[in-house]
C-alpha cells in the first residue's frame, strides 16, 4: 500500500513539475515561438535596397543562434507591404493578433513605418526599422519598443550635405519624393544648409515610383542652384541619375547629390555614370575583416553584396535576440529594456548606442563613389572619405522630440 501511494505521488508530482515548466515557458515565450517578421518592399522601387535580402539577412542573424533559443523555434515570416501605409498597418495588425509574430523588422519607406509604429505601440511589439529614414519615427511618433537602426534622415544630411556646402556649393534646389521620407530629407538637409550660410532656391515634388523626370529635372535645372539634391531613393534615385546625365545637367556645372544612395544604386547605375557621387553610409562591406566575412556569406545566399540596409536588418535582429536569450522571454516591453540595458556590438555597429528613444546611435561613413579606373573587384564601389561619429550624425534623445527622452 504505502508502495502503491509512493508511485502515485510521484507520477503525481512529476506531472506537476513538467505543467509547471510548460507553463512557464509558454508565459515566457508567448506561443512558443520566437516570431520574427520581415515588411519591406518586394516587388517595387525599394525592392534591392531592402526587399529578400532583408529576410536573408535575419535569417543570418537566427542561424548563428541555432535557429532557436532554450528549445524555443526562431521562425522568419515576410510580407509585401507594396509601399503602402494602411497595407503595412493591415499586415501587422494580422501578424499580431493572429499569427503571434513577436516583431516587426525593416519597413522602408517611412509613411509605412510610420503606420506600423503605431500597430506596434499599441500592441507592446518590438519594431526594428532599418529601412525608413524620417526622424519622426524616433522623435514625435516614437515608441517604447521601436528601434531605428541603420540610418536617418538627419544622419545623411549631415554628411552628404555638410560635405558639399563646405566645399562651397551652396545653393541647392530639390527634387523630392512626395510623401514623409522625401519631406523629411528635404527639411534636414535645409537645415544643414542654412546653418551653413548656405541658399535654397526651391524645390519640386514627384510621385513615389516616378519614370520620367524630365520636367523635374528641367525645373531643378533651371534654378540656377549649384547642387540638384535628390531627395528620394531606390528606383527614383536611379532614374533621377540616369535621366540627368541624359540632360547634361553635370556637365553644365551643377552637381547632382543623392541624398540617400545604396550600394544596390551604384550596381544598376555602373560606375561610368555614378563615379564621382558624394554619398553617405553607415556600412560598407569592405571597410574591415568582420564586413568582409559576414559580406562574402551574404552574398553567398543572395549572389550580391548587401546593402546598409540588410546589415541593419543583421545587427537589429541578433541584438534582439540577444536580448530575448538574456531574459528567456520574448515579451515586448521587457525585451525593449533588455534591449537598451545590452551593449550593442557587431561587424555592423561601431562604437554604438542605443538611446532613451530608440535610435541607436553608430558611426556613419562619407563616400566617394570610385571611377572605372580606380575600381579593382567586382563591388568596389566606394572610397571612404572620412568617418562621421555618431554623435555628430544624430540628435541627442532629448533634441528628438520623444517624450521618452527624459525617462
Amino acid at each position: 500500500m504505502n508502495k502503491m501511494l509512493k508511485s502515485i505521488l510521484a507520477g503525481t508530482a512529476l506531472v506537476a513539475l513538467t505543467s509547471g515548466a510548460a507553463l512557464a515557458q509558454g508565459a515566457a515565450f508567448s506561443d512558443g515561438k520566437i516570431k520574427i517578421g520581415v515588411l519591406n518592399d518586394r516587388s517595387g522601387i525599394y525592392a534591392d535596397v531592402a526587399g529578400e535580402g532583408s529576410a536573408v539577412a535575419a535569417r543570418m542573424a537566427a542561424e548563428e543562434f541555432g535557429n532557436a533559443i532554450d528549445g524555443v523555434p526562431i521562425e522568419i515570416v515576410v510580407a509585401d507591404h507594396q509601399n503602402k501605409a494602411d497595407i503595412a498597418a493591415n499586415l501587422t495588425r494580422q501578424w499580431v493578433d493572429r499569427d503571434q509574430v513577436d516583431v516587426v523588422a525593416d519597413v522602408p519607406n517611412s509613411a509605412a513605418a510610420l503606420a506600423v509604429q503605431e500597430v506596434t505601440r499599441d500592441k507592446g511589439r518590438i519594431f526594428l526599422m532599418s529601412g525608413p529614414g524620417s526622424t519622426r519615427l524616433t522623435g514625435d511618433a516614437c515608441s517604447p519598443t521601436g528601434f531605428h537602426w541603420t540610418y536617418d534622415n538627419h544622419a545623411m544630411a549631415a554628411g552628404t550635405a555638410r560635405a558639399l556646402t563646405e566645399e562651397g556649393k551652396n545653393s541647392w534646389y530639390f527634387v523630392t519624393a512626395d510623401y514623409a521620407f522625401g519631406h523629411s530629407l528635404e527639411e534636414e538637409t535645409t537645415k544643414v544648409v542654412k546653418e551653413l550660410n548656405g541658399q535654397i532656391m526651391g524645390s519640386v515634388r514627384h510621385p513615389l515610383g516616378t519614370s520620367d523626370f524630365s520636367s523635374f529635372l528641367l525645373q531643378a535645372q533651371g534654378s540656377g542652384a549649384q547642387v540638384i539634391g535628390l531627395a528620394n531613393a531606390g528606383g527614383d534615385t536611379t532614374n533621377a541619375i540616369k535621366q540627368a546625365g541624359e540632360f547634361g545637367i553635370t556637365e553644365a556645372g551643377q552637381t547632382l547629390a543623392g541624398l540617400l544612395l545604396f550600394i544596390s544604386d551604384i550596381h544598376a547605375l555602373g560606375l561610368e555614370a555614378a563615379k564621382g557621387l558624394v554619398l553617405t553610409t553607415g556600412f560598407y562591406w569592405d571597410m574591415d575583416d568582420q564586413t568582409r566575412a559576414w559580406s562574402a556569406k551574404y552574398e553567398q545566399k543572395m549572389g550580391s553584396k548587401p546593402t546598409m540596409v540588410h546589415a541593419g536588418v543583421y545587427s537589429s535582429v541578433r541584438h534582439y535576440l540577444k536580448a530575448v536569450q538574456a531574459l528567456k522571454s520574448d515579451e515586448g516591453k521587457t525585451v525593449a529594456a533588455k534591449m537598451k540595458e545590452l551593449p550593442v556590438e557587431d561587424m555592423f555597429a561601431k562604437n554604438a548606442k542605443l538611446l532613451s528613444n530608440g535610435r541607436l546611435v553608430h558611426d556613419m561613413y562619407l563616400a566617394r563613389v570610385k571611377t572605372p579606373d580606380q575600381s579593382k573587384n567586382p563591388w568596389d564601389y566606394y572610397e571612404i572619405v572620412r568617418t562621421i561619429p555618431g554623435n555628430q550624425a544624430y540628435l541627442t534623445a532629448e533634441a528628438s522630440g520623444c517624450k521618452l527622452a527624459s525617462k
